[in-house]
């Protein structure tokens, strides 16, 4: 198939019967991915992998004899290399010529895991062109329903705000605490939306006419969710110490962090925010700002290709 003018081959591969053995998909990719690779007629130079299981696992056992540059987005780091050991990921990153990371905690964690070289490439969000009403009392998250995203913790920040503020919640995604969720936004009355996962464009649609972006998580690399909200002028509510909040709020302004599982000072960022217009504004424009200086697709595509070349050398 062709994308943006770029021919682009899918490689089937054989994968294990079990979740549980995620940390050996590599080694089951890896001799189908070795066989296209053989087969090509076209010549390559650098091999790109996302994440080091199982794409690099398997280009690594493929022995595809080319520089191997490896993406890490955080699961490498924060779940294969925690739940299936060090020795799943260890082996790609000393064999891999470049590390690119989202953010500088991601790039440390890969060093300490054996990375030669790593250096962070952050990911890029657009800036519409044209932004829909905004709605100035609604709070949205973009992400998978599962604990560690502490969407429960937005309801309940939401929930203490009650008497200053009539705020309503937009979740955007699915996973399995959609259940849960929906219970506690029904047993403390808050005015929640539940729309489950929607097609990417549907879902950047819906954020945009809300007011701020709120993403307490845990284990984030990096988030791309808090950037597509901050160039829509959104401000970002994120978690402190955590890769990718830290790394965005480093570079400028427009998300505000509060400490993991906090609600009362996620419910004061909350409310600081959303009481006042001109600071929204503000914030908003600061936001997109970050975005414009620090996280457009044309920034990440020339560092990506100044890795090709540097893999080369």
């Amino acid at each position: 198939m062709r994308l943006d003018g770029i021919t682009v081959d899918y490689v089937p591969f054989v994968s294990p019967a079990r979740s549980g053995s995620y940390g050996r998909w590599g080694a089951w990719a890896a001799p189908s991915l070795a066989a296209y690779l053989h087969a090509r007629r076209r010549a390559f130079d650098v091999v790109h992998a996302h994440n080091a299981v199982p794409a690099g696992d398997a280009v690594r056992r493929a022995r595809a004899g080319k520089p191997l540059v490896v993406s890490v987005h955080g699961g490498d780091v924060f779940f294969t290399a925690l739940h299936h050991g060090e020795q799943t990921v260890r082996p790609v990153f000393e064999s891999a010529r470049l590390i690119l990371a989202n953010s500088a905690g991601i790039g440390r964690r890969a060093r300490e895991l054996g990375a030669r070289e790593a250096r962070v490439v952050h990911l890029g969000a657009d800036v519409p062109d044209h932004l829909p009403r905004r709605d100035p009392h609604t709070v949205v998250t973009i992400g998978h329903l599962v604990g560690r995203k502490r969407h429960a913790d937005v309801i309940r920040a939401i929930w203490s705000l009650r008497d200053r503020l009539a705020l309503k919640y937009l979740v955007i995604g699915d996973g399995p605490e959609r259940g849960a969720l929906e219970e506690l936004a029904a047993e403390l009355e808050v005015d929640a939306e539940f729309t489950g996962q929607l097609p990417h464009e549907q879902a950047l649609e819906r954020a945009r006419a809300c007011a701020v972006m709120a993403l307490p998580s845990i284990d984030e690399a990096f988030g791309v969710a808090y950037i597509e909200a901050m160039a829509a002028r959104l401000p970002a509510i994120g978690c402190r110490g955590e890769p990718g909040p830290e790394e965005i709020a480093r570079c400028g302004e427009g998300i505000r962090l509060v400490p993991p599982g906090d609600v009362e000072l996620l419910a004061a960022e909350l409310g600081a925010i959303l009481s006042e217009p001109a600071y929204l504004a503000d914030l908003g424009e600061r936001a997109q700002q970050t975005v414009r200086e620090h996280f457009t697709w044309e920034a990440c595509g020339r560092a990506t290709v100044a890795a090709y070349e540097d893999a080369l050398r």
